[in-house]
């Protein structure tokens, strides 16, 4: 076994070394024996690998004292030639590294030294993207396609399945179309926002569904029994006297779903509308309400 001078293989020519001098050399012989910068030559790299050995030993106050005794006991003030020192295939440290730390410290290197190598599975990361759908397309429950330029600039299309009373804002997660993991890794998934569009009739308010109802001056003063459309079927609503534009009538459980097997309300905001054009008889009649009428809506509270 070859008696390791790892002073000498660092280029430093005593052991009253400070750590950070142990650094800066170690730096500089790394630069000059480094495989990459000699064209792969074995020869190199085995002097490359003596090199890190040595900074392993003599940058540990500990290992470092454990070596210097090892030098007075063995070599004394000998100068010893700096020989390559045998290693097995495969191995990153001589024998006479084992010898002085051990087979299991030399094990645990190796070990260690695989495993920085190998490359770990990675996931890949999840895409997050949004799309907007009718409001009765999100009461029904509807099936989209939607298209998506990959990272490679490839167009990809997917096929969505929106279920029937999906709220605005939450997600579909498509399980493994997002971005493609590495080294053996999953993919990461898709998601998809929903952002629910209110409909010329419906607006949607929670679990409530708002429309409007527009009523004739005459319903509106003498009450009416009308028919009202809902988001899936028609019923009819009955108007009390005297209702004001902007009052407000309730239809219970014709709102949205709520998710658990019931639905909210359909709220109908009366609209009093004024015709804009009047026949003769009509505008007769508007005259004579007039003058026999008390009603002043300004003054009135």
């Amino acid at each position: 076994m070859i008696f390791k001078d790892y002073y000498k293989i660092l280029g430093l020519d005593t052991n009253k070394v400070t750590p950070e001098q142990v650094k800066l050399a170690f730096r500089e012989q790394a630069k000059k024996y480094h495989p990459d910068v000699n064209n792969g030559n074995d020869q190199y790299e085995d002097r490359f690998k003596d090199i890190n050995e040595a900074y392993k030993v003599l940058s540990s106050a500990q290992s470092k004292r454990k070596y210097d005794r090892m030098w007075i006991s063995h070599v004394g003030k000998r100068k010893i030639a700096y020989e390559v020192s045998k290693r097995e295939k495969g191995s990153a440290f001589s024998e006479f590294f084992t010898m002085f730390f051990g087979e299991d410290e030399q094990r645990k290197e190796n070990d260690s030294n695989i495993n920085v190598k190998k490359k770990n599975p990675i996931r890949g990361e999840n895409v997050e993207t949004e799309i907007e759908i009718g409001l009765e397309d999100a009461f029904y429950g509807v099936d989209k396609r939607i298209s998506l330029k990959a990272v490679d600039g490839i167009l990809k299309t997917f096929a969505v399945k929106v279920p029937a009373g999906i709220r605005s804002g939450e997600k579909i997660r498509l399980l493994g179309q997002g971005k493609k993991g590495q080294n053996g890794g999953k993919n990461g998934d898709l998601f998809i926002k929903i952002n629910i569009k209110n409909s010329s009739k419906f607006r949607l308010d929670g679990n409530n569904l708002e429309t409007d109802l527009y009523l004739s001056p005459w319903e509106a003063a003498l009450g009416k029994r009308v028919n009202i459309d809902t988001i899936d079927d028609t019923v009819a609503v009955y108007v009390p006297p005297g209702i004001q534009s902007g009052e407000r009538v309730k239809i219970a459980q014709k709102g949205y779903k709520d998710g658990q097997g019931s639905r909210g309300d359909l709220i109908a905001e009366i609209k009093t509308v004024v015709p804009k054009k009047l026949t003769e008889e009509e505008k007769e009649l508007f005259e004579k309400l007039k003058n026999i009428s008390q009603f002043n809506p300004r003054n009135d509270k």
